[in-house]
Formats: C-alpha cells, sequence, structure tokens
C-alpha cells in the first residue's frame, strides 16, 4: 500500500476500555472490535492512541498493551472506578479537558478521530474544535433499534441517548456502518446524509481464531473428551436471548431426552458468583431451575478472550439467540475456529450467518425452531462439519487486515475532503459503500 498522509489517530472509547475482561455488562463486540483494529492499524504503521475514562486508580495512565505504535491512555472524568453507562456523560467535559492536556503534553498532533458509541462522538466534536481535524464515527449499536425490541422500559435507550445519535449523526464527517442492514437504520430511523455513509464490516484476528484439534481444545479448557458441548458467549442481557436458549434446551430434553445425553449449555459471560447477581442474570439462574435443566446448563462467568478459541473449538455449535445485533462479532469468531453457528436472523447476523452454508437462522424469540436447528447439529455428524468448514472458509473474508485497509481508505476521503472543504467548502463526494 502507497504511505498515507494520516500518520497518526485519536481512537476515542470513552465508556469501555478495549483492554477490559469480556463478558461484563458493558464490554463485548465493541471492545474486540477497538483492539483488534487498533492493533492492525499500527501495524500497517499508523501510530494509535485509544482514549478511554479511567476505572481504575491504580492502572497506569498510558499502557502500551496494542502493539507497535499503539497506546490506551487513561483519563481521569469523574470517579475512577466503573459506574452506570448513563452516568459517563456527566463527566465527558472533564474527558476532553484531559485528553486535550495530554495531546498538549506529549506534543502530538493527530490526523483524524475515530469515535466509538455515541458519547464518544460527543467528545469526538469538541476535540475537533481544538484540533481541526476530521471525525470518523461508529456507533456499533443504535439506541432506536435497541428500542424496537425492547420489552420493557428500563430495556429502552433514553432520550438523551437518541438526541446525542442524531446529533453525532449530523457533525461526523463520515460514518461507518457494519452491514447495509445498519447503513439503512441510519438512513430512516435517523435521517442521516447517506453521502457519508460507508459500510465496512468489523473483521477477525485469523491467528488467535484459527481451528485447533477438538481434542486439544477440550483438555485445554478440562472438559471431558466425549461431552457433547454448545456455547453461548456474551452479555448477559434480555436482548441477547439467552432465555430462548434455555427453553429450547428444555424442549429438547423432553422429546428427545437421548439427544442431549452427555450435552454440556456452557453460559459465557456476566459473574454468576457475585453476592448480588444482576437482575438478569438472577432471573436466568432461576428461570434453569425451573426449566429443570440445571443438569445441563452451566454458567461459567466471563473468560479472557485468550482461552475463549478453546471454548469454541470444543463446542459442537456456538448459539447467539440475540433479538438484534448490529454485527455478531461472537459469531465471527466462533466460525473462525470452523465452529458452525445457529443464529437469529436479525441485524448484522442477517448477513454474516448463511443458512444452511456456514450455519443456520432460526427466527428471534423462537425456541421451538432452535431446538430444531440444535437437535439437528447434535445428531448429524456430517451437517456439522460441512457447515463447520464452510464457516472457516467464509470467515477468512474479515481477516483484519483487509478490513483495516478498507478503512484506511476512508480515511485518506475524509482528509482530502477536509484539507480541500477548508479552502473551498466543495460538495461532498459521491456517496459509495465497501461490502463484501
Amino acid at each position: 500500500m502507497n504511505q498515507t498522509s494520516i500518520q497518526r489517530v485519536a481512537i476515542l472509547s470513552v465508556h469501555t476500555c478495549p483492554l477490559a475482561m469480556l463478558g461484563g455488562k458493558k464490554t463485548g463486540g465493541m471492545n474486540v472490535y477497538v483492539r483488534d483494529f487498533s492493533r492492525e492499524l499500527g501495524r500497517q504503521g499508523i501510530l494509535v492512541d485509544v482514549f478511554t475514562r479511567s476505572q481504575d486508580d491504580c492502572q497506569p495512565m498510558v499502557k502500551h498493551d496494542l502493539g507497535y505504535g499503539g497506546r490506551v491512555i487513561h483519563i481521569p472524568a469523574g470517579p475512577e472506578k466503573p459506574i452506570p453507562v448513563s452516568e459517563v456523560g456527566n463527566y465527558l467535559d472533564e474527558f476532553v479537558a484531559g485528553t486535550l492536556a495530554f495531546a498538549a503534553h506529549e506534543g502530538i498532533h493527530y490526523d483524524l478521530i475515530h469515535s466509538h458509541y455515541w458519547l464518544s462522538g460527543l467528545v469526538a466534536e469538541k476535540l475537533r474544535d481544538a484540533w481541526h481535524v476530521p471525525i470518523v464515527h461508529m456507533f456499533h449499536t443504535l439506541g432506536h433499534m435497541k428500542n424496537r425490541i425492547a420489552q420493557s422500559e428500563s430495556e429502552r435507550a433514553p432520550e438523551e441517548r437518541l438526541l446525542g445519535e442524531k446529533h453525532v449523526i449530523q457533525i461526523a464527517d463520515r460514518l461507518i456502518a457494519a452491514t447495509q442492514a445498519e447503513e439503512a437504520q441510519l438512513n430512516w430511523l435517523y435521517g442521516a446524509d447517506m453521502r457519508k455513509v460507508r459500510v465496512i464490516s468489523p473483521g477477525v484476528d485469523l491467528e488467535r481464531f484459527t481451528p485447533i484439534p477438538k481434542t486439544t481444545a477440550r483438555q485445554n479448557v478440562g472438559i471431558p473428551p466425549d461431552d457433547k458441548n454448545i456455547i453461548f458467549a456474551g452479555r448477559i442481557e434480555p436482548l441477547k436471548g439467552i432465555d430462548t436458549l434455555l427453553q429450547a434446551i428444555a424442549l429438547i430434553q423432553k422429546r428427545y431426552p437421548e439427544a442431549v445425553r452427555g450435552v454440556c449449555v456452557a453460559i459465557i459471560g456476566g459473574d454468576p458468583w457475585a453476592d448480588t447477581p444482576d437482575e438478569e442474570m438472577a432471573r436466568l439462574q432461576d428461570l434453569r431451575q425451573e426449566l429443570d435443566i440445571t443438569d445441563l446448563v452451566t454458567f461459567l462467568g466471563a473468560k479472557d478472550q485468550e482461552i475463549l478459541p478453546n471454548y469454541y473449538a470444543a463446542a459442537e455449535m456456538v448459539i447467539m439467540p440475540s433479538h438484534y445485533e448490529s454485527f455478531g462479532m461472537v459469531a465471527l469468531e466462533a466460525m473462525a475456529m470452523g465452529t458452525p453457528v445457529i443464529a437469529s436472523e436479525v441485524g448484522g447476523l442477517a448477513f454474516l450467518v448463511r443458512d444452511d452454508e456456514n450455519g443456520f437462522h432460526v427466527p428471534s424469540r423462537d425456541p421451538e425452531a432452535l431446538a430444531e436447528r440444535i437437535f439437528c447439529l447434535l445428531t448429524d455428524d456430517a451437517c456439522r462439519e460441512r457447515l463447520g468448514r464452510q464457516a472457516r472458509y467464509y470467515a477468512l473474508q474479515y481477516d483484519w487486515e483487509i478490513i483495516v485497509q478498507r478503512m484506511r481508505r476512508v480515511y485518506e476521503e475524509v482528509a482530502a475532503a477536509t484539507a480541500v472543504s477548508a479552502k473551498s467548502s466543495p460538495q461532498m463526494s459521491t456517496h459509495t459503500t465497501e461490502q463484501f
């Protein structure tokens, strides 16, 4: 690739650190995205500073944990401890001041700001006023989409978020959508200027997520060699649809008890041993007992991503019964391991998983359909192996090197447009998308 004019990028992940343990209430696909994307930018010769709110006063302010040229900068803003996302907005001005002070002290000039999630977009606007550089923004999830599938008032995104998202859409120089579905949502839910939108999917670390012999993987995580394993990995929250998985398992146990003999359903995420489990964890544990599947379902808690490949490889399948996913990083990771995925046909999963090609689709909130597909993969070894091979092949298209090259083209495009605009304020370039 030709040498880029973009030499240094400020990445904003205000409310959550890319180095945080996955599976917590505020950690998931976005954390993985920011971490692995930043590392690949470094490998391609771009210096990266990821700014995030400090949540632990014992952590060093600067951590060199993102490979060559990559740093995580913990900015004190509000209490240096985990706080609800709804409270983070109270400290954005403090975060901006800390970020500006750090850059000034280091004598750093950034060529571009790449912000993630709506709170970071609000910070990006203020930093742009000081640095005079363009903003590339990615939401990862949209409040209006969350509200469309919410089943209670507590699950709904607040009005503040909806207004914040709309504002960020207006002020960002470019918007990155993970799929064409998200591109359409930005248009019809928010009225986004589609000339600013580019479709670039997340990627996957193919070195970390590469097939491991099943026997080896099971030894590494202490799973008996003859067991059959079904995995869910992700945050423990209602929109993930874990209750649908539990109901499906109960149906199989009732109808085909022989099929679940020696089967373990492992729920990876959250903290099931907390003195006061969060509401959703407690609800799911109660449901497990109510459905009489305690012997089949185990809650493993959050797992470091270094060990996750072994769980994926040890499994017969990975289940994503989500009510909504903007993309579905867990599905892509499992596919890269050669493990078939059964996923709800929603959001990004509708694009990533291809029914009966690299996995199965099921309707959201449909335990009957999910039970049928789980039973199929439990009992049909040839089908399971075929889908696993195809899953790995398909995942190769999402190599981070390819994804970052696409993003760099957007960086160059917006930097050039900004430079010209500063002189003559021309019309924005025509809308283009990059999609597999």
